[in-house]
């Protein structure tokens, strides 16, 4: 939404200037570095005006995404930066980059640390949980909807992928919008949860490329990605 266009401006310049699912990963920063409920603003009501109209935004894109956009926001459920491999070429893969896939591990351990307490906190009910018309494609959640984890991860992944490989970051942060839009289309967030998490994922990104021990690994990471990517 346009309306909270400035207020990302302002929240990146105010942290730029200040200091896996794998069962080992560990989180680079937690909700204690960064507070979501200090810098985000509540959710509306549930029966406000705004969720109301949100909520036919949900069901509008119901009935008319296609089987394709179905498809694609089913496959963007998984929450992890091989959903880029689409615009990244056919050496992006685990396999070959066991240093790089660790290093994203954590990142998405980041995402859940920070955001996870601040839907605590809010606890924002889903389209699905507020209305029987609304039929989500992908998995249901009963976690707090504001803001999307998913649209936060997809941002934080799809800024430093992008800052690794900035020859793509055009691609990169379009596909990084595409994975955070397939939250609405898949019928499991309204359109403010997923501007919250763009905003989530800038903040936490932003924090991370500025601390030591994040740029430690993000240079091993990054020498392996480009060494397999030929750059």
């Amino acid at each position: 939404m346009k309306r909270y266009a400035s207020l990302a401006a302002g929240l990146l310049l105010l942290v730029v200037g200040s200091a896996a699912r794998a069962e080992d990963a560990k989180p680079f920063i937690t909700n204690k570095d960064v507070d979501l409920t200090m810098i985000l603003p509540p959710p509306p009501a549930n029966d406000s005006a705004e969720t109301k109209a949100e909520l036919g935004e949900v069901l509008t894109m119901q009935v008319t995404r296609t089987p394709e956009m179905e498809a694609r926001a089913i496959a963007d459920a998984e929450e992890n930066v091989w959903r880029f491999a689409d615009v990244m070429g056919p050496d992006f893969n685990k396999d070959k980059l066991p240093k790089f896939s660790a290093f994203f591990d954590r990142v998405v351990e980041t995402e859940g640390a920070v955001v996870d307490p601040a839907k605590d906190v809010w606890k924002r009910s889903r389209p699905h949980q507020l209305s029987d018309l609304v039929k989500p494609v992908v998995k249901l959640s009963s976690s707090g909807s504001w803001p999307s984890g998913h649209a936060t991860v997809g941002t934080m992944m799809g800024i430093i992928l992008a800052d690794m490989v900035p020859e793509k970051r055009a691609q990169i942060m379009a596909r990084a919008a595409e994975f955070a839009h397939n939250r609405i289309v898949g019928g499991i967030h309204y359109p403010s949860d997923v501007e919250m998490g763009k905003i989530s994922g800038s903040v936490i990104a932003a924090v991370l490329l500025n601390r030591e021990d994040f740029k430690a690994e993000y240079e091993v990471a990054r020498a392996e990605l480009r060494s397999d990517l030929g750059m």
